[in-house]
């Protein structure tokens, strides 16, 4: 009896894949960019200080300056290129742009996202299908998607972040020159999410209490080698972490990321040399303490009701008397109950995505918890009786 073996497919479906993703992720933060002609949200703050900066006016803005540089460097692009054509055009900023000029390079940032988070999880897994389902949950979360859509600043913070994660991981998978070379692209991409919001210092943190986890593992497998020894053959690339010293540490991940924080800073202060670096990191730590808090942000919600979407934040709500109408760009609302169209946009994140990962989270948590209990209170850990005497 003949046996026929089915023939591997050469068709490159996963690159096929990622392309729809991608071409997914584009469609959805190009489509309908330019609505609406005003400032949504924070573009009140973020475009109007890109606008200050192109016009050699720098205005403080409680955060550090790199993201500002990249919505100014997307506006100007977009004055001197067709982008910035178009019919519908305001000067809320400062200069008259169209809302496209000011959105655009969010959209494209936006874009990228899913592409980085896919390959994070290839590095992981080293399974494409993985990483396929990966980008494309990226692809359609929808808070990614509002923050993509306007000139706000946490969709760079994001990029970095997850650049420097996806580094630090390829690091991990080689040796030689070529470890430092990416651990000190790790530490560039760490740097610049801090650049661009404190916040950004989570990455970092992340990374650090990673590597301190995996040495502490090690250590617990030295000492107690029946307690935690490993079941899965499998190994992925972060069981390699413990081949980072802390010679690798301090230069890349410690030593860059402050560097081009700092150099950061540097366009800024040459606009304005009356106040330098550590005064700047003083006055934005003094403007976070002072507004902060449910005084000046009546609506905001506690943080354990985010992964739960309870109050998700809306960034747009208008309200006109007929569908031709066009939305006003100025002025106070409609009073109750006159409007009869609504124009509304929340940043909320996909049900099934947040819902399933936040409880796939506590289960992970469960888990630890109990390999941790199953250590305490192992035999190995407690006394054992002495041994007799030998015989006489």
């Amino acid at each position: 009896m003949t046996l026929h073996h089915k023939p591997i497919s050469r068709f490159p479906w996963f690159w096929f894949g990622m392309a729809g993703v991608f071409l997914l992720s584009v469609l959805l933060r190009f489509w309908g960019l330019g609505r609406f002609n005003t400032l949504v949200f924070d573009e009140v703050y973020f475009a109007k200080f890109a606008s200050g900066y192109l016009n050699g006016i720098p205005l403080f803005e409680g955060h550090p300056p790199l993201s500002t540089y990249l919505i100014a460097l997307g506006i100007w692009i977009a004055t001197h290129t067709p982008i910035g054509d178009g019919d519908l055009r305001n000067g809320l900023t400062g200069l008259v742009l169209s809302p496209v000029s000011y959105r655009w390079f969010n959209a494209l940032t936006g874009s990228l996202i899913p592409l980085v988070v896919a390959a994070i999880a290839y590095q992981l897994s080293d399974r494409r299908s993985f990483a396929l389902i990966a980008g494309l949950f990226a692809a359609v979360d929808g808070l990614f998607l509002v923050e993509s859509r306007y000139a706000l600043i946490n969709v760079y913070l994001a990029i970095f972040g997850l650049l420097g994660q996806l580094f630090l991981i390829m690091a991990l998978k080689i040796q030689s020159y070529r470890r430092w070379l990416r651990l000190a692209i790790a530490g560039t991409f760490f740097g610049a999410s801090v650049a661009v919001k404190w916040n950004g210092l989570g990455f970092l943190l992340g990374a650090y209490l990673t590597w301190s986890a995996a040495w502490v593992l090690q250590w617990i497998n030295q000492f107690f080698p029946k307690v935690f020894a490993p079941k899965a053959t499998y190994q992925t690339a972060l069981e390699h972490l413990t081949q980072l010293k802390l010679w690798h540490i301090l230069p890349n991940l410690a030593l860059i990321p402050f560097l081009i924080y700092y150099v950061s800073w540097v366009p800024f202060i040459r606009l304005d040399p009356s106040t330098n670096f550590w005064q700047w990191q003083s006055t934005i730590l003094e403007y976070h303490g002072r507004v902060g808090g449910m005084d000046a942000h009546p609506y905001c919600s506690p943080w354990h009701t985010w992964p739960l979407m309870v109050r998700p934040v809306a960034y747009f709500y208008k309200a006109t008397q007929t569908a031709s109408e066009p939305v006003s760009v100025m002025g106070p609302p409609l009073p109750d109950g006159t409007g009869t169209v609504i124009y509304d946009v929340h940043a909320i994140g996909n049900p099934i995505l947040w819902w399933f990962s936040t409880a796939a989270l506590i289960l992970l948590l469960g888990v630890l918890l109990h390999q941790a209990w199953k250590w305490l209170t192992a035999p190995s850990l407690k006394s054992s009786p002495p041994s007799p005497p030998p015989a006489s």
